[in-house]
C-alpha cells in the first residue's frame, strides 16, 4: 500500500469477543492497576502464537484464547514486566523484559527495536505503516499529553492495530481494555510534554 490513501486493520485476537486483553480481569491489584505494558506484550505474544503460528509464544490454546488462560498467561509475564512505582515508563524497560521472555522460550524469529517519541512524526509514521503492512501488531507507550482528549490513555501501554487515512491524516486503531478507538496519530504522536514514550518496532 503506497501513498496516503488506503485503510489496513489487523486481524486481531479476540478473547471471549472482546478485543485484545483487558488489566481490569487482572485480579492482583498491582496488575490491575499497572499491568498494561504486561497486557501488550501478553497481546504481541498471543497474536504471533494464533496469527503467525508461533505457538511456542504462549503456552495455551491459541486456536480459542480465553479469559481464564489469558489471566494465566498474564501471571507468567509479569516477572518480565512487573509493575513499578512509575509504571514501566521506559521503552527500555518493556524492550529487556519481552525480549527476555522470548529468549527463555526460545523464540529468535523476532526481534524487537524501540522508536523515541521524540523523533519526527514521518519518521513515526513509516515505521507504523510498515508494521501494519507485514501484518504485526504496534506496541505504544503514551506518558503526558498536553491534550486533554488524550487523557484516559496517559502514561499507558496499548496496542496500535491498523491504520486508515482520511485525506492528508493518518488515523490509528488504538486497541486497549477490549475495546478500539480511531484516534488522529499525529496528534497522538506530538505530545507536546517533555517527557514521551514512543513505538516498538519488532522485525
Amino acid at each position: 500500500m503506497q501513498g496516503n490513501s488506503g485503510k489496513k486493520f489487523l486481524d486481531y485476537i479476540t478473547i471471549d469477543g472482546l478485543i485484545g486483553g483487558n488489566q481490569d480481569w487482572l485480579p492482583e491489584w498491582d496488575m490491575h492497576m499497572g499491568g498494561c505494558a504486561a497486557v501488550t506484550a501478553c497481546d504481541v505474544c498471543m497474536y504471533l502464537a494464533a496469527r503467525k503460528n508461533f505457538s511456542s509464544l504462549y503456552p495455551f490454546d491459541c486456536r480459542k484464547i480465553t479469559r481464564s488462560d489469558f489471566v494465566k498467561f498474564a501471571a507468567i509475564m509479569k516477572p518480565y514486566l512487573t509493575p513499578r512505582y512509575h509504571g514501566i515508563d521506559f521503552l527500555e524497560i518493556y524492550l529487556l523484559g519481552l525480549s527476555q521472555y522470548w529468549r527463555d522460550v526460545k523464540f529468535a524469529d523476532y526481534k524487537l527495536e524501540g522508536l523515541s517519541g521524540f523523533v519526527n512524526f514521518q519518521i513515526a509514521r513509516e515505521a507504523l505503516i510498515d508494521q501494519i503492512n507485514r501484518d504485526l501488531p504496534v506496541p505504544y507507550l503514551m506518558l503526558n499529553h498536553s491534550d486533554p482528549k488524550f487523557e484516559d490513555l496517559e502514561w499507558h501501554w496499548f496496542i496500535l492495530g491498523g491504520y486508515e487515512f482520511h485525506g492528508e491524516n493518518i488515523f490509528v486503531r488504538v486497541i486497549t481494555y477490549g475495546e478500539e478507538h480511531l484516534v488522529d496519530f499525529e496528534k497522538l504522536w506530538n505530545t507536546g510534554q517533555e517527557r514521551r514514550g514512543g513505538l516498538v518496532r519488532i522485525f
